[in-house]
C-alpha cells in the first residue's frame, strides 16, 4: 500500500467517516487473516465486499493467481476509480452490497464460494446491518466462508456487540480469530461457515449455535474485467 494509497483512504474517512470508519487501509497480516478460505485450487467465485483501496483485493488476487471470479463491490466512486486502475482483472460492481443477489444475476452467477468482507459494520444501523448480512447468507454456497473483521477496541460497544449475535443467528459456526495488533488499529477475524436458511432452520429445528473456539496458529453501474 503506497502513501498516496494511505492518504486517499485518509480523506476519503475525512469526507465520510460513518461510511469508511478508519483512518487508514487495514494491514497485510489483518489482509492475509481475512482472505485465508479463498481455496489455492479450482476456481471458486470470490466476493469482496467494501474493498476500499485494495488491501484485501491485493490478497485475493495473490491467492487466486489467475483463477476463478473475483468480484468486488464498492459504493465509493472514488475508491472503485483507485480499484478500477490497480486490479483490471477485477469485476468491479460501484454499487450497494445489499442487493448482492442482484449483483451476481446480471453476470450469470447464483451463489458465491467465499465472502470477503471489509465494510464498516459498526458504523451501520440495526436495520443495516441486518439487510446486509441477509444477502450475504441468500447467495453463500452452503459450503462456503464468509469472513469479516473487527477492531478489538469496539468489540464491546453496541454495535459490535449486535454483529456478533447476528453472525450467530445466520451461521453454525463463527470462530473469533487472534487480534492482529499490527493493524491499525488492532483487529480480529470472523470466520463463518454453513449459514442458517429458513428451509435448513424448519428441517433441524436446532438454534443457531456461536462457537468461539480460536484457530490454531495459523442498480448499479458496473465496470467489466479487462481480460
Amino acid at each position: 500500500m503506497t502513501v498516496d494509497h494511505r492518504r486517499q483512504f485518509l480523506r476519503e474517512f475525512l469526507r465520510d467517516p460513518f461510511t469508511v470508519a478508519a483512518v487508514a487501509p487495514s494491514s497485510q497480516a489483518l489482509a492475509n487473516a481475512v482472505v485465508a478460505p479463498v481455496p489455492l485450487t479450482g476456481d471458486p467465485v470470490v466476493v469482496e465486499l467494501g474493498p476500499g483501496t485494495g488491501a484485501f483485493t491485493q490478497a485475493i488476487q495473490r491467492r487466486l493467481a489467475g483463477r476463478g471470479h473475483h468480484v468486488a463491490i464498492e459504493i465509493n466512486e472514488r475508491f472503485a476509480d483507485l480499484l478500477a486502475g490497480r486490479f483490471p482483472c477485477v469485476d468491479l460492481a460501484i454499487a450497494d452490497a445489499r442487493n448482492l443477489r442482484e449483483i451476481l444475476t446480471v453476470r450469470g452467477l447464483d451463489h458465491a464460494d467465499v465472502i470477503v468482507s471489509g465494510l464498516p459494520w459498526a458504523a451501520f444501523t440495526p436495520g443495516r446491518q441486518d439487510e446486509l448480512l441477509a444477502a450475504v447468507t441468500a447467495v453463500l454456497a452452503p459450503h462456503g466462508a464468509f469472513t469479516t473483521f473487527a477492531y478489538a477496541h469496539t468489540r464491546w460497544m453496541p454495535p459490535a456487540r449486535r454483529l456478533r449475535h447476528s453472525l450467530g443467528e445466520r451461521f453454525e459456526e463463527v470462530v473469533r480469530g487472534r487480534t492482529e495488533r499490527a493493524n491499525m488499529p488492532p483487529a480480529f477475524v470472523y470466520s463463518c461457515r454453513r449459514p442458517y436458511t429458513p428451509a435448513r432452520r424448519a428441517t433441524t429445528g436446532l438454534p443457531p449455535h456461536l462457537s468461539w473456539r480460536r484457530p490454531t496458529r495459523t442498480l448499479q453501474v458496473t465496470r467489466p474485467p479487462n481480460r
